[in-house]
């Protein structure tokens, strides 16, 4: 199975400390690399560009800094390898909470590049798996409270026993060509507009 190549986005005011990344980029067979060395712009340019994956380098991460970058990371959903030359705890914690996904300190070597990318992209597909499924488990399970209400309300307006309120929304859900959820929020709205 033959894999698309990847775009590759650089940004470092650093020209000399960019092209390191870059070519360790190269080298390890991605010719799709853009490097920016400002700020200014880097949305827009992102947009543009649409890169799988961004990699950051500071030469002195300031906390201004930083957090112009971890806004720039929340909002663009893409897996990010940022590399500093130093840190403290605050700022690593910092990044991870911004969704950085390797925060590399002191690292940067052209024969690093590619494995520390790879494992950013990895990590990133990981923690959005995760980000997915736990989304998913909490929608079940307002979904299945929403069920459960909607079947106390029947049981308790029509005198039904759980499994007859159950079977009469499921019932009613397969009439309709509509979820159980659908039809049991119906029913929940219809009690609380009819018990004001």
């Amino acid at each position: 199975m033959e894999t698309k190549p990847l775009a590759i986005l650089i940004v470092d005011e650093n020209r000399a400390r960019a092209a390191v990344i870059e070519d360790g980029l190269r080298e390890a067979g991605h010719a799709e690399v853009r490097v920016i060395g400002e700020m200014q712009g880097l949305v827009r340019e992102i947009e543009v560009f649409a890169p799988d994956v961004i990699v950051i380098d500071l030469e002195n991460p300031n906390r201004d800094r930083l957090e112009q970058f971890f806004q720039v990371s929340r909002s663009v959903r893409r897996p990010i390898a940022m590399f500093v030359d130093r840190s403290d705890a605050a700022s690593m914690e910092a990044a991870i909470e911004a969704g950085v996904s390797a925060y590399v300190v002191d690292g940067l070597r052209k024969e690093r590049v590619k494995p520390i990318l790879d494992m950013a992209i990895l990590r990133f597909e990981a923690f959005s798996r995760l980000t997915r499924e736990l989304e998913e488990a909490r929608s079940e399970l307002a979904d299945r409270k929403v069920i459960e209400k909607a079947k106390g309300i029947l049981m308790k307006r029509r005198g039904l026993g759980e499994e007859e309120a159950y079977r009469l929304l499921r019932q009613s859900a397969m009439n309709e060509k509509r979820k159980l959820v659908e039809i049991a929020r119906s029913v929940v709205t219809a009690a609380s507009l009819l018990s004001e």
